[in-house]
């Protein structure tokens, strides 16, 4: 986990942010299922945006090569395998279980991240152009 000032990028100071790659399939369906079960909790936005894109720089993460995705809840930054199981534990129904999965560490757990990671385009495809909010859900996005 690592931390950033809230004075280093406006993000910080929000509650909950969720950064994805806007023009993964995958990903897109993803914030799709996350915005159907966490009661309004989340903001997102895409990696490529241009404050996406400053967040990677300030974050020392590449900003052309998509590992993971971000979660930023008050200033922290979880990644990969943890950022999913903070998510699911904040969504509705019983998807909060699987934070008991944090109990294996992490290294073995982002081990099954990275295979679906490196494989999400295959398996679901990407877009031309990133995700564009429609009008009901276009103030979840930052």
């Amino acid at each position: 986990m690592r931390k950033i000032d809230p004075t280093t990028h406006e993000w910080a100071a929000l509650e909950r942010v969720i950064l994805f790659d806007g023009i993964c399939n995958w990903c897109n369906a993803w914030v799709d299922f996350t915005m159907a079960r966490d009661d309004g909790r989340f903001h997102f936005a895409t990696l490529q945006s241009d404050k996406g894109q400053e967040l990677l720089k300030l974050l020392g993460l590449s900003t052309q090569d998509f590992e993971t995705f971000l979660l930023l809840e008050r200033g922290q930054v979880f990644t990969k395998s943890t950022a999913a199981l903070r998510i699911a534990r904040q969504l509705s129904g019983w998807w909060p279980l699987l934070y008991g999965l944090m109990l294996i560490p992490r290294g073995l757990r982002d081990i099954l991240y990275d295979y679906v990671a490196r494989h999400r385009y295959r398996l679901m495809g990407k877009a031309q152009t990133c995700r564009i909010p429609g009008a009901t859900d276009r103030d979840r996005f930052v």
